[in-house]
């Protein structure tokens, strides 16, 4: 709710950018620790993401 009251007092699109920019930097600061903490507990781990470069998950429609 205070993002979006916040929001509602933007007045410029250069403004509007601003905030885009600080949300996404914020959010990708929490993938960052996210991922750093399935690292460190070994859920994540380099089999696995290069498992994941070589599988296919589209539907096949033929």
């Amino acid at each position: 709710m205070h993002v979006l009251n916040m929001a509602s007092h933007i007045k410029t699109e250069q403004s509007l950018e601003q905030l885009k920019e600080q949300l996404a930097v914020f959010y990708a600061k929490m993938i960052d620790e996210d991922m750093d903490e399935l690292w460190d507990s070994g859920a994540w781990n380099d089999k696995l993401l290069n498992d994941l470069r070589s599988s296919h998950f589209r539907t096949s429609y033929k």
